[in-house]
């Protein structure tokens, strides 16, 4: 064989095995990315099993479309957004039945409802309490307005009311009270966040107009 034929064979050789060693290489990269999605798809995993707020749904914003809903009442019949078209809606979302701030506050709707009738509104209680919870509370205080059950907070999440909350220095997740009202044509005319029982019916009587 002549040098130039070994040669060229030589070079050949070299080339093919470079090439085999760049393959080997993807492979390799392959195998390590393989390996680091498991890993990445566990941190997620681990994020959400720790019961961390759901990706914010964002604050209501006055102008935008009411989130539509269809719920339970105190007396088990179904109200639905859609049916309320053309009424004004306050839309108050409270923590617990029968407890001392949520009480007061339902007290004050009760008694004004005639005031707010007037402005041609209709009320609507909302917490994640069951139907035969809203039952008693309604009956103990003779609420004359509904109680809706959103006991899986589908509504509740959807209004981004569901927060995380803290007493006492424990850090929970629960309804943080807020108020909003809905115009006749379905949109939201005010928001109020972080509600305070003392002077709210006022407050909402006042927006109203």
């Amino acid at each position: 064989m002549s040098s130039n034929a070994s040669l060229s064979k030589g070079k050949k050789s070299a080339a093919a095995t470079s090439k085999a060693g760049a393959k080997a290489k993807g492979t390799v990269k392959k195998t390590v990315a393989k390996k680091a999605a498991p890993s990445a798809a566990k941190k997620i995993a681990s994020t959400a099993s720790k019961g961390k707020e759901a990706p914010d749904q964002g604050a209501l914003k006055v102008g935008g479309r009411a989130p539509a809903f269809s719920l339970p009442n105190d007396k088990g019949k179904v109200v639905k957004l859609s049916e309320l078209k053309g009424k004004k809606i306050v839309l108050f979302f409270y923590p617990k039945d029968d407890t001392s701030g949520c009480t007061k506050e339902a007290c004050s709707f009760r008694d004004g409802l005639q005031a707010i009738r007037k402005k041609g509104a209709v009320v609507l209680g909302v917490s994640a309490d069951s139907v035969a919870s809203h039952q008693k509370f309604s009956q103990k205080y003779d609420f004359n307005f509904p109680l809706l059950s959103d006991e899986s907070k589908a509504m509740i999440q959807a209004y981004g009311v569901w927060k995380e909350k803290s007493m006492y220095g424990r850090k929970y997740m629960g309804i943080e009270r807020t108020t909003v009202l809905i115009a006749k044509d379905g949109t939201i005319s005010h928001v109020f966040p972080k509600v305070k029982v003392d002077g709210h019916y006022e407050e909402v009587l006042e927006a109203l107009g």
